[in-house]
């Protein structure tokens, strides 16, 4: 609920932008950033800088050539983007992130429990990979996500939405083993139902039905978390359909969403 003192400690109307990084941010992300290199030409733009143009084209939804001048040029920002996305960057910083913000919730660092579920969204004129979804009646992409008992992003991976979620299921689970091997459960709908998710890893897939006399909507125990992921990330405008060409980039772009909840929160209670 909002309230003064809550509306006081989420403002962000001493910076130029409201997704730009603020020095406790900068601080929490800076030590992960690629070191300057000994030879060739001195860097010309921070890479602060860098990363607030990309934040700012991640919550404003805009293109690269639409960002403000007072930004690196769009050529500079988008080759850096594009090294971070080969990189993984954004992947690392949210593990480390999400360790950190774990250990000072007085949590252990690695989770044991997991959720897990899709959703899908539309893509654009920009191509790429995609297919139809006959259940959501949605032609585009679907973006599985591994999330923690609080909602904490552990493994996101977008897909073309005719892909199953049985299917789907799959390697996200056995992506998670090496970040996070101490994963002994994962809760999911009805969807993941079957040997074929059940039996791709060693992580126990508990499914949370739904009541037998439930009528209507109802929040579900455990699988609500997830749902609230998918609302948190969707803030961006970037995120509200998936119009990025490859499924690096798209993965780059859903990393970089769990990073901005986790730098803020952190910096905030820090």
């Amino acid at each position: 609920m909002w309230t003064p003192a809550t509306r006081r400690q989420h403002s962000r109307e001493n910076l130029r932008y409201e997704t730009d990084l603020t020095d406790r941010e900068w601080n929490l992300i800076a030590p992960m950033m690629p070191a300057a290199a000994r030879t060739g030409r001195p860097r010309k733009w921070s890479l602060r800088e860098i990363m607030n143009a990309i934040f700012y084209v991640m919550r404003g939804g805009i293109g690269w050539r639409l960002l403000p001048s007072d930004f690196p040029p769009k050529s500079t920002v988008f080759r850096w983007f594009c090294r971070f996305r080969d990189e993984c960057l954004f992947e690392k910083i949210n593990h480390r992130l999400l360790m950190l913000d774990r250990e000072c919730c007085g949590r252990e660092a690695s989770p044991t429990a997991s959720i897990i579920d899709s959703q899908t969204v539309k893509t654009c004129e920009s191509g790429g990979p995609r297919g139809y979804d006959a259940g959501k009646r949605i032609k585009g992409r679907k973006r599985h996500a591994l999330v923690d008992t609080d909602g904490r992003a552990l493994v996101l991976f977008p897909h073309p939405a005719s892909i199953q979620d049985r299917d789907g299921a799959s390697p996200l689970l056995q992506a998670s083993r090496r970040p996070f091997p101490f994963i002994r459960k994962a809760f999911a709908d009805a969807g993941y139902q079957g040997p074929r998710v059940a039996e791709a890893t060693s992580i126990a897939v508990e499914i949370v039905k739904r009541k037998p006399d439930q009528v209507g909507f109802a929040v579900q125990p455990r699988r609500w978390v997830v749902e609230r992921f998918f609302a948190w990330i969707s803030r961006n405008r970037r995120l509200w359909k998936d119009a990025e060409a490859t499924i690096g980039s798209a993965t780059a772009f859903l990393y970089a969403a769990a990073v901005m909840i986790l730098v803020r929160r952190i910096a905030r209670h820090s």
